[in-house]
């Protein structure tokens, strides 16, 4: 189809309201997307019209709430282009499928000087689950820098690699910089598992897991259009095979007796509890909405937009960008001399452009660039060039007031 942004602005509420008397310029895209009227909708009439708790209900609503929530299973596999649908489990988002890697296969599997080998682009949560086992049982951590421009060669995360690393776990594109990494020639290089962690890449280009030949992959849902605390993990049926469950409740057993307990067979071994039901279903619909525009398309359209803006910073001398990597995403973490992030964020939103300041959860990349805050501004495929002439007369404004 072809790609027309007028047309899925209008699938967007939120976009037609102002913020402080501006009309909404909403580049926050990297925390949270905003969410299309089918997701509202569909969140709406499972609430009104089909609720009930999920499996073993064997009424009409339990039915087909249940088949509402499964079939979520096989839309993901499908937007990623999994080999296995059942290799698909289900989490609250990327944090908790990294902390199921972690605790489900990880810590069992360890010992202490075993190593894990990340980047400095990581995001907190791909930081902090091999932080505890650093912790805990003394796991080394294997620190990869990336290039000044923000690029991470593959080489140079092949090279931190040892008789005793385990794991390499890093982003398929850093929420600070936009840096997109060449996960597949990472797995290509080597027989260590590869986690990814795709929360920024799977929103914005086609994800083709059959290629990338990794073993863990996480998506978040808040991020994909759809709702908070929904997400998902991909993990081979090889490693899941090596996992121990990483929650105990319903759900994830097959029997218990006061003796025993025998687990369900993946992906329920991994899904303890009452899982966020309504929550699953608004990401199905969610990803159905960008299979239907196409991954390949907003790919292409936010590369132009990508390019547009970059060129229109670029022009700003007495702003800095951390990171301008030849391959990376429409996201630019920006400082300005005698002006804090949060001043540039507070000016900003002022004339109704929503950007981020702080340190994103990743500070150890603010560290490498010397700085402690930046002002991010993260684009989706209902932003517009002239949204981004609004986010740089902004800043020209803010220089103003600063001198």
């Amino acid at each position: 189809m072809t790609f027309d942004v007028a047309k899925i602005r209008e699938d967007f509420p939120i976009l037609s309201r102002q913020v402080n008397k501006k009309p909404l310029v909403y580049l926050d895209n990297g925390a949270s997307a905003q969410k299309p009227r089918q997701v509202i909708e569909a969140i709406t009439r499972a609430y009104e019209g089909e609720y009930a708790n999920v499996h073993r209900g064997l009424h009409f609503l339990s039915n087909l709430a249940t088949d509402n929530y499964e079939r979520v299973r096989a839309i993901i596999a499908r937007f990623l282009n999994a080999p296995h649908e059942d290799e698909v489990i289900f989490t609250s988002g990327s944090t908790e499928g990294i902390n199921l890697v972690s605790y489900g296969w990880a810590a069992p599997r360890l010992q202490a000087g075993d190593e894990i080998v990340l980047s400095v682009l990581e995001h907190h949560a791909n930081i902090v689950p091999w932080a505890f086992l650093r912790e805990r049982q003394g796991v080394v951590l294997k620190w990869v820098e990336p290039e000044a421009d923000g690029s991470l060669p593959p080489e140079k995360v092949l090279a931190a690699i040892s008789p005793k690393t385990k794991l390499i776990a890093v982003t398929h594109m850093s929420n600070v910089t936009g840096t997109i990494v060449d996960v597949a020639a990472i797995a290509r290089g080597t027989d260590v598992p590869v986690l990814v962690d795709g929360s920024q890449s799977s929103v914005h280009m086609p994800i083709d897991l059959k290629a990338l030949g990794v073993d863990f992959f996480c998506i978040t849902g808040h991020k994909l259009y759809g709702p908070s605390g929904s997400g998902a993990i991909w993990i081979s049926r090889e490693r899941q095979a090596e996992m121990r469950p990483f929650m105990g409740g319903g759900d994830m057993i097959r029997t218990v007796t006061r003796d025993e307990v025998t687990y369900a067979d993946p992906p329920l071994r991994f899904e303890a509890g009452t899982p966020g039901i309504v929550n699953q279903i608004g990401l199905g619909v969610a990803l159905e909405y960008l299979m239907d525009i196409g991954m390949e398309n907003i790919a292409a359209y936010e590369r132009g937009l990508r390019d547009y803006a970059r060129d229109r910073l670029r022009s700003l001398n007495w702003l800095q960008v951390q990171g301008d990597a030849p391959d990376k995403g429409a996201i630019f973490s920006m400082t300005m001399e005698g002006a804090h992030a949060h001043d540039i964020s507070t000016i900003l939103d002022k004339r109704g452009i929503a950007v981020r300041a702080g340190t994103h959860c990743a500070m150890p990349l603010l560290d490498f660039y010397g700085i402690n805050a930046s002002a991010r501004a993260s684009f989706a495929m209902y932003n517009t060039a002239e949204e981004v002439d609004a986010l740089v007369e902004g800043l020209i404004f803010c220089r103003e007031l600063f001198g």
